[in-house]
């Protein structure tokens, strides 16, 4: 297995561990206007991402610095063709940021609501836009000889790219509505594991007919053996919330996270950036790199850095482990 290789699987583990981690973060975003019934409830369901969210964004900028040094032709195509998106999510999450941050800052309703109406946006549109962008990067777009993407914003609003963006928004809040029902106590925890079950089954409906769409365009034996495994995680999550076991539902719900992003990466190697113009115009793992000096360097700070980072996170998790209810918010916070 050559350099490139590698980092093409390294990026690829980056981005299934942001969409592991930041989705049940956007989806418990997404659940404050769909599940919290007050003021405490939408307080409990913030402090239970409180402490991880800002961690969790740290995959995306890894993924994203990865790419850059790993793959920069990639890089340069794909943050030029896809920048209005791309600038949305960006807006978001330093939007989002800044409404964790600021909510508590006053105990006005207005105040509260407000950045609260925040959280609830900056979660949903990402969770979105993400799937659309990358069901655009599978399936492939308008990329001419010089590697540029010559297709227009609208091109990427595409019925298999709008599909993928409807898929990781229930996904994630699926995902998010069973971290919810793990990490909380009271009737917030049983209203949580029925909405869980409830988006299970439309994620089921929408995952399947995205995976095997994908399968039949551009999929191979691996890809089939991942998008096996996402249907029958996906199946053992709803097993087990049915039988009260939240543990075993956010396992098996984030597995089904990790199978389909998988099966995406699966699917595009050994491309990066399929061209439809021409396949001769596609960015592969081997035309897109960097040269052979500067991923020998990268894997070297990689192998050093990666673990360390890797136990601080896992760390804050074990420390922030236990359920909160609305019997631990003060009732000045609201």
């Amino acid at each position: 297995m050559q350099l490139h290789d590698v980092w093409f699987l390294l990026i690829a583990v980056l981005w299934i561990g942001y969409f592991f981690l930041e989705g049940f973060d956007f989806g418990v975003g997404i659940l404050t206007r769909l599940l919290a019934r007050d003021r405490a409830e939408r307080r409990v369901l913030i402090n239970t991402i409180g402490p991880v969210w800002d961690g969790n964004e740290v995959w995306l900028l890894t993924a994203g610095g990865a790419t850059f040094a790993a793959f920069p032709d990639w890089y340069a195509t794909l943050f030029s063709g896809f920048y209005l998106p791309l600038l949305v999510i960006l807006v978001c999450l330093i939007v989002r940021g800044v409404a964790f941050e600021y909510r508590h800052k006053r105990t006005g309703e207005r105040w509260q609501r407000s950045w609260e109406l925040a959280i609830f946006w900056t979660s949903l549109l990402p969770a979105f836009l993400w799937g659309v962008a990358f069901a655009n990067i599978v399936h492939g777009v308008d990329i001419d000889r010089e590697k540029n993407y010559v297709g227009s914003f609208w091109d990427l609003l595409n019925p298999y790219a709008i599909l993928g963006g409807l898929v990781t928004l229930a996904l994630f809040t699926f995902h998010g509505a069973v971290f919810t029902a793990l990490k909380t106590v009271g009737d917030i925890r049983l209203r949580a594991r029925v909405l869980a079950q409830q988006l299970g089954l439309l994620t089921a409906v929408l995952a399947l007919v995205f995976l095997v769409w994908t399968q039949a365009h551009r999929g191979d034996g691996w890809s089939l053996a991942a998008l096996v495994v996402a249907v029958l995680a996906l199946v053992g999550a709803l097993l087990a919330l049915r039988a009260g076991r939240e543990g075993w539902a956010f396992l098996l719900s984030g597995l089904t996270v990790v199978a389909a992003v998988a099966m995406l990466f699966l699917s595009l190697f050994p491309d990066v950036m399929p061209s439809t113009l021409d396949p001769a115009y596609s960015l592969t793992v081997t035309n897109a790199a960097s040269s052979p000096y500067t991923l020998k360097l990268m894997t070297v700070v990689a192998a050093v850095f990666t673990p360390i980072v890797l136990l601080y996170q896992a760390w804050t998790y074990w420390v922030f482990r236990k359920r909160i209810g609305v019997q631990h918010i003060p009732a000045e916070q609201g």
